[in-house]
């Protein structure tokens, strides 16, 4: 399995020196606002968040507790029911929330500073730096991720630390090779050559000058890591590579696939989490693809404007 391609609209922003002031931000907010996938995809990311963040004003259950009666079915008391040992399903779902959704930043936001450091670097150094940089760009993506995946999540201390270490280290290639194809069309612009002229540091020119005119890229590589994260690290637990004593979604969907939840009747148990994990996925999703109608006009919809029949 791969991690998704970000799309050409993308990077259509990526014209010169990035705009600044006031007029910049309020406009890109405007658009953000009038985009119908941005508003949906911010409103299902704000929502598990602060789930994630506040699970107590959710459920006052401890989602370990095995207290209720076993492979219950939805009711006023156990909202989706409990488990095979009589734990409740709703508080293991809104308890999980917090660790899900922690891992798929954490891994999304290390990927992409890995991918920036080594694509845009690349890029600007050029020479024997940008052939060694791309050589180790280029066996990471020819690796097979998921093979080598499930090989060291099994030797290594089972765990979300290891997963989520293990998908950085594997996931921030496709995104570095997208950045240094973007940095090496920035190189020879004006205003970097203006830059050197003034006797800048290397640092300073990629962090001011390059970054920040490959923001709508930077966004866009945050977000595809992201819907692929969601669903991969959830698809590792599910394989029962993860700690199953950590509660997220994934290791919710391991425990009713191996104590038969379908089997049983208890289909909500094993529907729940992987809903949850589609919702997720679906939020960084709509973001994605509104930055790329943003980027790229090319890909808005066309809305047909209402003629007023005539008098």
């Amino acid at each position: 399995m791969t991690t998704p391609a970000i799309s050409p609209g993308a990077s259509a922003l990526i014209e010169g020196p990035a705009q600044r002031g006031p007029s910049a931000s309020r406009r890109f907010a405007q658009a953000i606002l009038r985009n119908r996938k941005a508003t949906a995809g911010i409103l299902i990311l704000a929502v598990i968040s602060f789930v994630a963040a506040f699970p107590g004003l959710f459920t006052n259950i401890n989602p370990h507790a095995a207290i209720y009666d076993q492979q219950v079915g939805p009711s006023a008391q156990h909202l989706l029911g409990t488990t095979q040992v009589g734990e409740d399903v709703f508080s293991q779902l809104i308890w999980g929330t917090r660790l899900t959704l922690l891992i798929t930043v954490v891994v999304s936001l290390a990927a992409t500073v890995i991918s920036i450091l080594i694509g845009v670097t690349a890029a600007y150094v050029g020479g024997m730096a940008d052939r060694s940089l791309s050589l180790l760009t280029d066996v990471f993506l020819v690796l097979p991720t998921l093979p080598l995946l499930i090989v060291l999540t099994a030797y290594l201390p089972s765990g979300s630390l290891t997963i989520t270490a293990v998908m950085i280290a594997t996931s921030w290639a496709f995104a570095a090779r997208q950045l240094r194809a973007q940095g090496l069309s920035l190189r020879t612009r004006d205003f970097l050559e203006a830059a050197k002229v003034r006797g800048e540091r290397s640092s300073y020119i990629i962090i001011v000058e390059i970054l920040p005119n490959m923001i709508s890229l930077l966004v866009a590589s945050f977000l595809g890591l992201a819907v692929f994260v969601v669903g991969f690290a959830a698809g590792l637990q599910f394989l029962g590579l993860g700690n199953s004593t950590e509660l997220t979604w994934g290791t919710m969907l391991y425990y009713s696939q191996q104590n038969g939840a379908l089997e049983a009747g208890n289909a909500v148990w094993m529907l729940a989490p992987g809903a949850a994990v589609a919702v997720l996925g679906t939020g960084f999703a709509l973001l994605n693809y509104a930055f790329d109608e943003i980027g790229n006009p090319a890909l808005r919809p066309v809305r047909r404007r209402r003629v007023k029949p005539s008098a």
